[in-house]
């Protein structure tokens, strides 16, 4: 039985394969698989311009003051009196607050009765002191006529010195509770608390109260906050691809949620010579001027700087670029001959859906749609009618409601 069905399969195959010579002997033609480019691709295309196009891109931040410090007093007391709140403007050198300053009037008063009591020292002191330089003299003179001897004549001399000395003692002792006076009398002035600042700004703004009256405060203790918000700073941080373009001086745009369609010019102030190693990413401050005041310190803010500007230069919608054979380029339509040919080119600022053409010099037409069916020298179908590209073009090219507020790079 085994024997049979081998020998039915051999026999089957056999007259296939007969049936296959058979064919070819016979010159019967075999199934092809059609060659796609033999066929025209349909594609839409798009003109290329002249225009100006920009290197710009977005940061987010947020704005600080451009200065910003805590009152606090520099001795312990009960807070007496707090003559500002939140928001109040203040001045330069103005008292803001009134510690409890009974003790402090003591300890003055104190100060001012050692001095007193110092000063009657040094008077008796020179009184002495007299009386033992005219001792002094006299010893001397009755030591020439040999009177007295030499012993009392070294008395008389130590007793004059140890006079003396006591007078300079006394005299120092003025001289130190004057400055204890003084000391005491600048810590009585402590219980003014004022607001002071160094630069020409004459008026500033409290930030937060972090007191009331009637609390008791350590020296150091935080009463409030002043802030100066004319002008503001914005602070954002720039990657490592931006950073070499951030310059000191450039012109930037801000816009915020808090004013919607309003844009605030600034002027980059610093750029920090380092990035962060945890992100890879630099501080920039950018000063705000803000006559208004109408911009407040942390507020979230949207930063576009220029980097660069090119007029009247080619572009091409982004979209025609392709790749083939590690070259970039686009694939340009020949409507005379109705083929697409592949053009290498030098992409420079790419700004929304336009790229720059840094060369060849280009013209013409461009494929925008359907170029991953072609190769350089394909067959391509363009639309019959100017309606129809006229639409095409109309896709490629709508601009943004918005065109400054497009993030643009250069292409790598």
């Amino acid at each position: 039985m085994k024997k049979a069905l081998v020998i039915l399969v051999v026999m089957i195959l056999g007259g296939l394969f007969a049936w296959r010579v058979y064919q070819r002997a016979a010159g019967a033609p075999e199934k092809t698989t059609p060659n796609r480019d033999a066929y025209a691709v349909a594609v839409e295309v798009a003109p290329v311009k002249r225009a100006t196009i920009r290197d710009v891109a977005q940061f987010t931040g947020s704005l600080v003051p451009d200065s910003h410090f805590v009152v606090a007093p520099k001795v312990g007391g009960r807070l007496e009196k707090l003559f500002v709140n939140i928001g109040d403007p203040v001045e330069r050198d103005q008292v803001i607050a009134l510690l409890d300053d009974e003790e402090y009037k003591q300890q003055v008063e104190q100060a001012r009765a050692e001095r007193e009591v110092a000063k009657a020292n040094v008077l008796e002191s020179r009184s002495n002191l007299n009386v033992a330089s005219r001792e002094f003299e006299r010893a001397k003179s009755l030591r020439q006529k040999r009177i007295v001897s030499e012993a009392e004549l070294d008395t008389a001399k130590a007793r004059y010195e140890a006079q003396e000395a006591q007078y300079k003692v006394a005299q120092a002792q003025v001289a130190q509770r004057e400055a204890a006076l003084r000391a005491a009398q600048v810590r009585l002035s402590y219980t003014k608390i004022r607001v002071a600042w160094e630069n020409d700004d004459d008026r500033r703004l409290v930030g937060e109260r972090f007191v009331d009256e009637g609390a008791m405060l350590k020296a150091n203790d935080p009463i409030v906050s002043v802030l100066d918000i004319h002008p503001l700073t914005a602070v954002i941080y720039v990657i490592e691809r931006d950073y070499s373009k951030i310059k000191i001086g450039q012109t930037t745009l801000a816009r915020t949620d808090a004013f919607p369609g309003k844009t605030f010019q600034g002027t980059v102030l610093r750029v920090a010579p380092l990035l962060r190693e945890t992100s890879r990413e630099a501080r920039v401050e950018i000063k705000m001027p803000n006559p208004q005041e109408i911009l407040k310190p942390g507020m979230f803010v949207r930063v576009e700087i220029e980097f660069a500007r090119h007029e009247d230069t080619t572009v091409v919608p982004l979209s025609s670029l392709v790749r083939r054979g590690g070259q970039q380029g686009v694939f340009v339509a020949d409507e005379d001959q109705r083929e697409a040919r592949f053009v290498p080119v030098e992409v420079g600022i790419v700004n929304g859906d336009l790229a720059e053409v840094v060369s060849p010099s280009l013209g013409g037409w461009v494929v925008t749609l359907g170029h991953h069916l072609l190769q350089d020298g394909s067959s391509i179908l363009l639309p019959d009618t100017e309606a129809d590209r006229s639409a095409s073009q109309g896709v490629v090219f709508k601009e943004p409601s918005n065109p400054t507020s497009t993030t643009s790079k250069s292409a790598s």
